[in-house]
């Protein structure tokens, strides 16, 4: 949908990789698991962002733009 909410799911979830290889690295496991999660959540998001450009673009097609 928006450009700015795909930029922000693109952070989440490189701010999540960071977290995991963090928590890998320093064999923190709480940190490595929340990182995973993030990347999980920021997919999830760019999912849904997807869908929405995908209805919009059925929607535009039935009015004829």
């Amino acid at each position: 949908m928006g450009l700015g909410d795909k930029i922000n799911n693109a952070a989440e979830e490189a701010g999540g990789k960071i977290k995991e290889k963090t928590g890998e690295t320093t064999g923190d496991r709480n940190l490595q698991a929340e990182g995973v999660g993030e990347q999980s959540e920021a997919n999830l998001k760019q999912s849904g962002e997807k869908v929405k450009d995908a209805a919009q673009g059925v929607k535009d097609s039935l009015k004829g733009h």
